[in-house]
């Protein structure tokens, strides 16, 4: 993607002289180059008129912009991420368009409601949605502007339509042997009318091109020269630097300033603000902000009236999972199926189990920041990380008082989703930018340390789970309830519990596959004060590896082998019978262990199944234990998407899940003692080194079922997995993480 294209007006045939003003720079180059760019099919007015009468993912000019050499600028509803989705947009679009996605240049698109192309109309990059909720929209987009340009080159060749076809970037008239490039056509395309959507007829799944294929990633080179631009990169005209000093513990507020003077002295340093709950000082450079901020000697005081805000003094999160274990009550129905009670009344044997999840921080390596500029005009520009820009726009309004219209979002690339990139409230960082821009009069850019990022971050939810399982005479079950006591994600942003149960909870203990008669899966809502946020794979995350976890136990007590259990519970489900089946196949043939490996060390392997986001999973481990601590020797992971777009992309999305899912239940928790997070960096919240990282096998299977997700749903499966392949080689039942709480002997 070639950043010098950023702030073109893509609709406009003639160059446009854009303001200094509105000059985004990046390492000291204009990012708003000049470029003769004619926009497809529309003229600017005539696509302002349309708006109003055309669908979502119907507006060609929005999104597309075919050039003079017949390059495709593409503005992606969805944001880039590292998961691939410009890739995987730029083949959608222009397999139906017939454009190589090779020739495309994408970029984020702006905040605007010809952007909601989801099903449903909304415009969020998470859930695993980007493609599944968009993929006949995006194949009509380029469907669309194909046959525009077709009615174009029809009226340039003056011959009926009928009689041409195209090949990628051309219209070619095959009885007279000429052709012209879509960059020849699109001059003249932009004068005619958008087609009705009913008009075109989409590809054969047959005929494709690139669709299916490993197409190379469109991101791939700019990364690796370092070329790409994150928000940490961006700046304009004029601009200052800041950094924060958070209080210790959220709800408190600052007093007085005692060395604020000196402070004001020191080098670079322009100002020192107070801000709720945070103090800042904006500076020449951002180091200099930082040694600034971090000299301030501000006295925090606690608040005359906690709210829900607040974090309370005593705060331990060790005791929070001992409260959460023995709150009493039997919770709110989620899930029933048959009859729990006469379920258990009539089992031969009984089997309860309470399992744990921890705390965990999104941990990401881009840190948190963000660029304010208000302008002359009257309008706000923020240069922010973020999953959903109308969201973030609604959420600003709000905070300002502008117009949503007044207020226009850039997207930058991110530096990794987890679901940090959401509206945290007391996480973000640009209520502070814009606080900041606004007392001082300037741009300004601020970026949190490491430090305040772990001290602020939103967390990954805590649960206890209160297992009971009725067994039959063979060791089966046939009854299963689950009671998980927790606050989930929807419900933390929230504040409070909702009128229906928080769907993000529970899932994983809900909507399980297995052929069980009696099911009740229940929830206690328990409020905590730490502020939750959405983590990759979400409530799947945690309760895959609860609910996978005491299915094996059920096999242990039933002296049942774990993979044919599953498979006897899957009798009748044929989809998931292959997919485990699969992964056994992958692993060579299913082998629990323990077992003596060829370099003399003893193993184990354990097996899980996760259904998250529309799409399933299998996943087995192969575990031994070095130096009391646990080594994963071997993943091997079949995912059936139902149908896929870029296989590559799956390979590398699988590969990424597998190493969060490594490090969560290896390694990551967010501990807290007196009110405030243990950890305020990486020394005390490990994530996975490459050394610990495992060899993945990836098997796609495409079932032909309707399109699931990719980046989350292979991540839920491999820490039951790992645990339960430990559980076998240990003989010690693992109920919680991570595994480094444990010293195996």
């Amino acid at each position: 993607m070639n950043r010098r294209d950023h702030d073109l007006t893509a609709l406009d045939e003639q160059p446009v002289n854009l303001s200094r003003r509105r000059f985004l720079l990046v390492g000291g180059s204009l990012a708003g180059a000049l470029v003769l760019g004619v926009g497809l099919p529309i003229g600017q007015s005539r696509a302002q008129a349309a708006d109003a009468v055309l669908a979502p993912g119907t507006r060609v000019p929005a999104f597309l912009e075919i050039r003079p050499d017949s390059s495709v600028k593409f503005l992606s509803p969805f944001i880039e991420g590292g998961q691939g989705i410009f890739t995987a947009m730029a083949q959608i679009v222009g397999e139906e368009l017939d454009a190589d996605p090779a020739t495309f240049i994408v970029e984020n698109a702006p905040a605007g409601s010809q952007y909601q192309v989801m099903e449903g109309g909304m415009r969020i990059t998470g859930g695993s949605q980007s493609v599944r909720a968009s993929y006949t929209t995006m194949r009509r987009l380029g469907a669309l502007a194909r046959q525009m340009l077709l009615q174009a080159a029809a009226a340039e060749l003056s011959v009926p339509i009928d009689q041409l076809q195209t090949e990628p970037g051309r219209v070619i008239h095959a009885a007279s042997g000429r052709s012209l490039s879509y960059g020849e056509l699109a001059a003249r395309a932009r004068d005619l009318s958008v087609p009705s959507p009913d008009s075109v007829t989409l590809k054969d799944p047959a005929r494709f091109r690139w669709i299916g294929k490993p197409v190379q990633r469109l991101d791939m080179h700019e990364k690796s020269t370092g070329k790409a631009v994150y928000t940490i990169d961006c700046r304009v005209d004029d601009m200052l630097h800041a950094a924060v000093q958070h209080a210790p513990r959220l709800g408190l507020h600052a007093g007085k300033l005692r060395n604020e003077e000196k402070v004001k002295a020191m080098k670079g340093v322009h100002s020192v603000h107070v801000l709720p709950g945070a103090v800042a000082v904006v500076a020449a450079r951002w180091w200099q902000a930082k040694r600034a901020a971090e000299a301030l000697q501000v006295e925090w005081l606690e608040p005359d009236a906690p709210d829900g805000n607040y974090m309370p003094a005593d705060f331990s999160s060790e005791a929070f999972a001992a409260v959460l274990a023995q709150e009493p009550g039997q919770g709110e129905d989620a899930e029933v199926k048959g009859d729990i009670t006469q379920g258990m009344s009539a089992a031969e044997t009984t089997l309860s189990a309470t399992y744990h999840s921890q705390y965990l921080n999104h941990a990401q390596l881009e840190p948190p920041s963000a660029l304010a500029r208000f302008n002359n005009d009257g309008t706000l520009e923020l240069w922010i990380p973020n999953q959903a820009p109308e969201m973030f726009q609604a959420d600003v309004a709000k905070r300002t008082g502008l117009a949503p219209e007044k207020i226009i979002i850039h997207s930058p690339l991110l530096g990794g989703f987890f679901g940090r990139h959401f509206v945290y409230d007391t996480a973000m960082v640009y209520p502070q930018a814009i606080a900041l821009a606004k007392e001082v009069g300037r741009p300004i850019k601020l970026i949190w340390s490491r430090e305040e990022e772990f001290l602020r971050d939103t967390h990954r939810p805590m649960a206890a789970v209160r297992f009971r399982a009725g067994l039959d005479a063979q060791g089966y079950p046939v009854a299963l309830e689950a009671i998980s006591t927790c606050e989930g994600p929807t419900e933390g942003l929230a504040g409070k519990h909702g009128e229906q149960l928080d769907p993000t909870a529970l899932e994983g203990l809900t909507g399980k596959a297995y052929a069980i008669p009696n099911v009740r899966i229940a929830q206690i809502y328990k409020k905590g004060p730490v502020r939750l946020g959405y983590w990759r794979s979400v409530g799947n995350s945690m309760n895959d590896f609860l609910y996978e976890c005491f299915l094996d136990e059920i096999a242990d007590k039933s002296k049942l082998d774990p993979f044919a259990l599953r498979l006897h519970l899957l009798k009748g489900n044929q989809r998931l019978t292959t997919l485990l089946n699969t992964v056994a196949e992958m692993s060579g043939g299913w082998q629990a262990g323990p077992y003596t490996a060829p370099d003399g060390s003893r193993r184990a392997r354990g097996v899980a199944m996760a259904s998250p986001f529309g799409s399933e999973a299998a996943a087995i481990a192969e575990v031994s234990i070095e130096n009391g601590q646990v080594r994963v020797h071997q993943v091997w992971e079949a995912i059936d998407p139902g149908s896929i777009v870029n296989p590559a992309i799956i390979e590398a999305q699988v590969n990424s899940a597998v190493a969060l899912g490594l490090s969560q239940v290896l390694l990551e928790e967010s501990v807290y003692e007196k009110g405030q997070p243990v950890a305020r960096n990486y020394d005390m919240y490990p994530i996975l080194p490459p050394s610990r990282m495992a060899p993945v096998q990836v098997r796609i299977v495409e079932s032909g079922a309707k399109m699931g997700g990719i980046g989350e749903p292979p991540l839920p499966a491999i820490p039951p997995a790992v645990a339960n392949a430990v559980s076998r080689l240990t003989g010690e039942r693992i109920r919680s993480m991570p595994l480094s709480r444990f010293n195996f002997s």
